[in-house]
């Protein structure tokens, strides 16, 4: 069986965290847990063919929001797969948001998370 990908995630609730994890785990995904916006982007620029996609809150701790995380991963790689989660700010995704992103708005179901980052993985092979 092939490697499974490997999606970054960046959620600094620690419960919501566990759900997209277990979630992404249970979807065939391995999920690779950062800290913050700026670990992230530290791992994406150190390690960018490691990653398949990027799933982000918007609002996190530290200096950088999901916005701008989804920003620098597209310097890196212009088709990076991004999935943005958040429970508010959805209104800003249209002029914030980077292209072919996709936004799932709190609460979701863990079937709705995997299938988004299947989608998102799907259309990015397709590119």
């Amino acid at each position: 069986m092939p490697d499974a990908p490997i999606i970054l995630v960046i959620e600094d609730d620690r419960d919501l965290q566990s759900l997209v994890e277990d979630a992404l785990k249970d979807g065939g995904f391995e999920p690779a847990i950062a800290g913050s916006g700026e670990e992230a982007l530290t791992l994406l620029k150190a390690f960018r063919t490691k990653y398949s996609a990027l799933v982000t809150d918007i609002r996190l701790l530290g200096r950088l929001d999901g916005w701008r995380v989804a920003r620098g991963a597209r310097e890196v790689d212009p088709a990076f797969p991004v999935l943005y989660i958040t429970g508010g700010g959805g209104d800003e995704w249209p002029t914030k948001g980077v292209p072919d992103s996709v936004l799932l708005q709190k609460p979701f179901s863990p079937d709705e998370l995997v299938a988004e980052v299947t989608k998102l993985l799907k259309d990015a092979a397709k590119a």
